[in-house]
C-alpha cells in the first residue's frame, strides 16, 4: 500500500504530546503536488480547549524569513535592486559601520550588502549575552521594548536603521551568524517599493497565492483560531503559557509598527503549503507566477563559502549549507539523512519546520507552538519516516 510507512508518524507526534513537550502539533506531507498525509493532534490552546486543525493560526517566527527572501527576489527580478548594493544606500545607519575585533572597535573593511543580509554573513546579530556584539544588540532591543510598552513603538525603517548603528560582530562576508539581517531586508523592501512591507507581501505574494490567513497580525474575527504559545517547565515537566515578547515582535492583536521580516508573520499550515508549493513548482502555483524558475533555482542554491560555513554548525543543520534565508542540503551522509541533495527550507523559534525536496517532488510541513521548540531528534525521526515511505 502506497505511503503505508506514514502510519509511524502519529506515534512520534503523540509521544511529544504525552510527554507534555508540546500541546499539539500538525503535520502535512505533499507529494506530486497532492496532499498525501495530513494530521492535527492535541490542542492549539489547552486553556480554551481549542483543538489543533489545518486552519489553526500559528506564529511563524523565523519561517517568516523565506517569505522575505521571495519578496527580495521579486524586486531583484524587476531590476529594482542589486544584490551587491550596499545597505547604506537605503538606511543611513549602515554608513561607516564599526566591527568588534581583538583590538577593539575598528572600521568595517567594506559595507554590508543585500547579499550579505540574504546569507546571514553581514555581521549583524540577534541579542545574545555570550558575546559583546550580542550584548549591545540586546540593549537596543530592550530600549525598543520600553518604547513599545510606552505606546511609542519604532516602525520598521526606524528600528532597522537603529540596528545598523550597532557594531558588527565580524567583517561583512567573513563568516555566518544568525541575526536580524532579514528584518533589514523588510525595511529595504519598504523603501524600494514605496509600500508598507506587509502591504507589499499581501499584494505580491499572499493575495496571488490565496494565503488568506497570513499577515503580521490576527484580526478579531480570526482570534478563535489563534494558537497559544507555550514554554516547557523542566522542573514541573509541564507546559506553561508564554506571556512575553520575542525579538521585538508585538502581540499580534493589531497591525504592528515594526513588521519583522525575520520573525513577524502568522500563518496556517494550509497557507504555508501554498507558499512551499510555489517554490517546489519553480515560482508558480495554479498558473500564478510569483518568480521565474531561474530565480528560484538561484535562491535555492547553497551560498556559503567554506570559510563562512565553519560557523554554520547547529545540530539541526548538520550536512547543510545556507543561503537566501534558507538551509540547503549538501551532504546527506554528514546530515545522517535519507533525504536528497538540494532539499531546502527553514524553521522557527516556536518549532515550526518545513522542507522542500525538488528531486522527490516532496514537501513536509510541521507546526507547533513552543518556545525554543525546534527538536532536532523529532525532526530527524519524522524525515526518516517520510523518506522511508517513498
Amino acid at each position: 500500500m502506497k505511503y503505508e510507512h506514514f502510519k509511524y508518524i502519529e506515534d512520534v507526534l503523540q509521544a511529544e504530546i504525552d510527554a507534555h513537550a508540546v500541546a499539539g502539533s500538525a503535520l502535512r506531507i505533499i507529494h506530486g503536488n497532492a496532499v498525501v498525509y495530513d494530521i492535527s493532534l492535541g490542542y492549539a490552546d489547552k486553556e480554551r480547549q481549542l483543538a489543533n486543525s489545518k486552519d489553526t493560526i500559528y506564529r511563524l517566527f523565523s519561517m517568516t524569513k523565506p517569505i522575505t527572501a521571495v519578496a527580495v527576489m521579486i524586486l531583484y527580478e524587476r531590476g529594482q535592486i542589486s544584490l551587491l548594493t550596499p545597505v547604506s544606500e537605503y538606511l543611513d545607519g549602515f554608513r561607516m559601520q564599526k566591527v568588534f575585533t581583538d583590538k577593539g572597535l575598528v572600521d568595517a573593511e567594506r559595507e554590508v550588502t543585500i547579499n550579505d543580509l540574504l546569507n546571514m554573513t553581514s555581521g549583524i546579530v540577534y541579542p545574545d549575552e555570550t558575546f559583546e556584539a550580542g550584548r549591545r544588540m540586546g540593549m537596543l532591543y530592550a530600549d525598543a521594548n520600553k518604547l513599545y510598552n510606552q505606546g511609542k513603538p519604532l516602525n520598521t525603517i526606524d528600528f532597522c536603521d537603529a540596528i545598523g548603528r550597532m557594531p558588527l560582530e565580524f567583517m561583512p562576508g567573513e563568516r555566518w551568524r544568525y541575526g536580524a539581517s532579514a528584518d533589514i531586508l523588510g525595511a529595504i523592501i519598504e523603501i524600494v517599493s514605496g509600500k508598507k512591507f506587509g502591504k507589499f507581501l499581501e499584494e505580491e505574494i499572499f493575495e496571488p497565492l490565496g494565503m488568506v490567513d497570513t499577515a503580521f497580525y490576527v484580526p478579531k474575527d480570526k482570534l478563535n483560531r489563534f494558537a497559544a504559545i507555550y514554554e516547557y517547565n523542566p522542573l514541573l515537566r509541564q507546559l506553561e503559557t508564554f506571556g512575553g515578547r520575542f525579538l521585538n515582535v508585538g502581540d499580534y492583536m493589531e497591525p504592528p509598527a515594526f513588521e519583522s521580516g525575520g520573525a513577524g508573520l502568522v500563518s496556517t499550515i494550509e497557507d504555508y503549503s501554498k507558499f512551499a508549493m510555489m517554490l517546489l513548482n519553480g515560482g508558480t502555483l495554479n498558473g500564478i507566477r510569483i518568480l521565474s524558475h531561474k530565480t528560484v533555482e538561484f535562491m535555492t542554491r547553497p551560498q556559503l563559502t567554506p570559510e563562512q560555513a565553519v560557523s554554520y554548525n547547529w545540530d539541526t543543520q548538520y550536512g547543510y549549507s545556507y543561503g537566501n534565508l534558507m538551509r540547503h542540503l549538501v551532504d546527506p551522509v554528514k546530515g545522517m539523512t535519507n533525504g536528497s541533495v538540494g532539499e531546502f527550507g527553514w524553521d522557527g523559534w516556536t518549532g515550526n519546520y518545513f522542507m522542500v525536496d525538488p528531486k522527490e517532488n516532496l514537501i513536509m510541513l510541521y507546526m507547533i507552538q513552543r518556545c525554543n521548540g525546534v527538536n532536532a531528534d523529532v525532526i530527524r525521526r519524522l524525515r526518516q519516516i517520510i523518506y522511508g515511505a517513498l
